[in-house]
Order: C-alpha cells, then sequence, then structure tokens
C-alpha cells in the first residue's frame, strides 16, 4: 500500500508500530481508517479516494 500511495499521489508514508493489532491511516494528523473502528483491513483504492491528487 505505502509503495502504491508513493506512485500514484507522491507522498512518502511512515509505518509507525502500533499495539493490539491496530492498523490506522492517518493524513495530515487527522485519522482516515482505522481497521480496529471497522473490523478489517483496507483496500488501496479505498486509501486513494482519501488522498488529494
Amino acid at each position: 500500500m505505502a509503495a502504491e500511495i508513493k506512485k500514484s499521489r507522491g507522498i512518502e508514508t511512515k509505518l509507525t508500530k502500533g499495539s493490539s493489532g491496530q492498523f490506522e491511516v492517518v493524513l495530515d494528523g487527522k485519522l482516515i481508517f482505522s481497521k480496529k473502528a471497522l473490523g478489517r483491513f483496507p483496500e488501496t483504492n479505498e486509501i486513494l479516494e482519501m488522498v488529494p491528487a
């Protein structure tokens, strides 16, 4: 997913180790996806739709 975001949007991503199996996507300090809240991992296209071109 990180490679696709970089390729499509030119944005460098950062992986931060969480706890309890958390998987969250944060953009400019704002949570845009939470595995904990939705109970699933995001699809790459789902995240790309939320990241400005």
